[in-house]
């Protein structure tokens, strides 16, 4: 009786049984955060009492970087801007760089808001030109990993280095802290720029996109192929990056009197934003196939009967192009920052 009273209940409540599945794997990823806060917390105490050097995490720390992230999270969900995957790999990657310097999180704030605002933007013109176009721009975990996860280990790497909190960027007291500071504010500015590029050059630009490597004119949506509007986009999306990591310095570190000036952010972000996009645009020419569909009207990231090739070949796809753009400028970048930064 039990069995066979089981069964029809089972099939017709499986919706249900979906979104308990998701709630429970919630429930679990917020306890494991939870506990590894916990743990930061107190191994930051224990090293600080030991030895007197590294600064603790504070509760107020350790509650904001877990109840913002989650909001954040939370409402990118409920509004497509991530799928259930993106939201749980967001959560992880919001937390750490928050829990970090709040400087790494406005970053990071200001480059998903802005990205995802930009990739609603004017949707209806972007379905007709980009075969792959998501309803809502929703990204999954492995786009959360290829735009976060270098800043993530960084933002790691950071606080072994340095402990939780706010410094200035002063390469002459600082050094390998700011140096790792300034590789993921490139690795975030390297994404916002390539996704403003995207997403404004596509749909604004008047003039037919170039590809980088060949200069020839190509079909809107084509990898590897640029617009004076997309460049200038890119630099500005980088710049509003370097922007919000300066206010937060501005707000948060306490002895910027004594240390290096700090605007050069903002130039560093417009910089990395620009190049970053410059880099993403030829891995894509080069790396990446593209191919204008005669059936759809479109262009492909994939080979079919239909497609006719127009650059790069199929090596990496649009996400590992994204990888290595951010991995390049966060590797490259703070070197260059390095011979021009403002010494005090």
């Amino acid at each position: 009786m039990v069995f066979s009273f089981w069964i029809p209940m089972t099939y017709c409540e499986e919706d249900f049984f979906k979104e308990y599945l998701k709630m429970m794997a919630n429930i679990i990823v917020l306890n494991a955060l939870i506990c590894i806060s916990l743990v930061f917390w107190i191994v930051s105490m224990t090293a600080s009492t030991y030895y007197g050097t590294l600064r603790p995490i504070s509760p107020w720390r350790w509650l904001f970087s877990i109840l913002v992230p989650l909001t954040i999270a939370t409402q990118g969900f409920k509004k497509k801007s991530l799928d259930h995957s993106g939201a749980l790999g967001g959560l992880v990657v919001g937390f750490i760089l928050t829990v970090a310097n709040y400087s790494f999180f406005t970053s990071l704030f200001v480059f998903f808001v802005t990205s995802s605002k930009l990739t609603k933007w004017k949707k209806d013109i972007k379905k007709q030109i980009d075969s792959e176009y998501k309803e809502g721009g929703q990204r999954n975990w492995l786009q959360v990993l290829c735009n976060g996860g270098v800043p993530t280990e960084l933002a790691i790497l950071y606080m072994i280095e340095n402990g939780p909190g706010e410094i200035p960027i002063d390469f002459s007291k600082q050094y390998t802290a700011s140096w790792m500071c300034l590789s993921l504010l490139g690795a975030l500015a390297c994404s916002a720029g390539d996704t403003w590029a995207s997403e404004i050059g596509s749909v604004m630009s008047k003039s037919k996109p170039r590809l980088i490597t060949t200069w020839e004119k190509v079909p809107v949506g084509t990898n590897g192929a640029i617009t004076f509007v997309g460049l200038l986009s890119s630099l500005l999306g980088g710049m509003v990056v370097g922007i919000a990591y300066f206010i937060t310095q501005l707000i948060f570190v306490t002895d910027l009197e004594v240390s290096a000036p700090q605007w050069p952010i903002i130039v560093f972000g417009a910089a990395a934003g620009l190049l970053g996009s410059i880099v993403d645009s030829y891995l894509g020419a080069t790396m990446q196939y593209s191919g204008f569909d005669q059936n759809t009207g479109m262009v492909v990231n994939h080979q079919t009967k239909d497609s006719k090739h127009i650059s790069g070949k199929p090596i990496l796809d649009n996400n590992a192009v994204n990888l290595f753009s951010s991995i390049i400028i966060a590797l490259v970048f703070p070197g260059m920052a390095w011979c021009f930064w403002p010494r005090r």
